[in-house]
């Protein structure tokens, strides 16, 4: 799932690309897709973009007289851009946004239908869009403590909670714990406030890092390879490879649809957390499947 350093990405080439455009025409081609259509989409059309934003890991699109498009790619939704005009790629392509300067491109592999577009009036209705995450860029060390241990939770369910913190996910999570060297497992209301800086300032140096890495990738073009695995991570979808610190193994443990990577060695003390007690805690304390984590809690 595209995070907060992928959506950054897109978030600045769509400026370069779309800011001061007119979308000229929505091109829908999959019923799953549209959420909501309050205003409808003929309504959008004609409306010059007046401004992005992104809301935990989702893009919103500004138009003339608060009009937005909120896009969630969910898993495998990823953006193209094209030529205007161009046309939607077979079974992949979910919707083109036809822009005066060229055309947006929506698509999804799998056959998982997990992507959203909700069409938005008002930014009052925008606001119900954002999860409510902390941003840990423009959060002091106090806001981060207070949002990290509201609950006790495991620190791999804390930071990827888009209600506790936006924009983190799965992939950023394990580099942020590898960078802290704390264990994925440890209860945020058990961490010392030494740990508890130590996870802070890696939190906004990793994530920093990743946006500066793709920045420089993509170098004013538009992010074509969007992915959750890059072999340049310290941990992450590096199971069995050398930690790039110890060289120790980089271990992984699976649950439901859930990830974990982190060296034994750096993080943990030496110790392995495969056992039965850990089915049993990460049961407890994960959800089961990605679009139950994404979906709002009361608040």
């Amino acid at each position: 799932m595209p995070e907060l350093p992928d959506i950054t990405a897109y978030q600045e080439a769509l400026e370069e690309r779309v800011l001061g455009a007119k979308l000229e025409r929505l091109r829908i081609a999959s019923p799953f897709l549209l959420r909501s259509v309050d205003p409808p989409p003929r309504e959008l059309e004609g409306r010059e973009v007046r401004g992005l934003r992104r809301l935990g890991k989702r893009i919103a699109i500004e138009l003339e007289d608060e009009r937005f498009l909120v896009l969630h790619l969910m898993i495998a939704g990823r953006l193209r851009w094209k030529p205007a005009g161009a046309a939607l790629p077979g079974k992949l392509g979910l919707a083109a946004f036809d822009f005066s300067s060229g055309t947006l491109i929506l698509t999804e592999a799998g056959t998982k239908r997990r992507a959203s577009l909700h069409l938005v009036r008002g930014r009052d209705k925008l606001a119900e869009h954002d999860p409510g995450g902390l941003d840990v860029f423009s959060a002091s060390h106090d806001e981060f403590e207070r949002a990290l241990t509201a609950e006790n939770h495991t620190l791999k369910r804390a930071l990827t909670d888009p209600h506790a913190f936006s924009g983190i996910g799965n992939a950023y999570s394990d580099e942020i714990l590898h960078a802290a060297q704390l264990s994925p497992l440890t209860w945020t209301q058990r961490l010392d406030p030494d740990e508890v800086a130590r996870l802070h300032d890696a939190t906004r140096a990793t994530l920093a890092l990743w946006i500066e890495r793709l920045r420089a990738e993509r170098a004013g073009g538009f992010p074509e390879h969007v992915t959750a695995f890059r072999p340049d991570m310290a941990v992450h979808g590096r199971f069995k490879l050398p930690c790039p610190v110890c060289s120790a193994p980089v271990q992984r443990i699976v649950h439901a649809e859930h990830e974990m990577n982190y060296c034994a060695r750096c993080q943990t003390g030496g110790k392995l957390l495969a056992d039965r007690a850990l089915s049993r805690l990460l049961k407890g304390d994960w959800p089961k499947t990605i679009d139950e984590w994404e979906r709002a809690r009361p608040r």
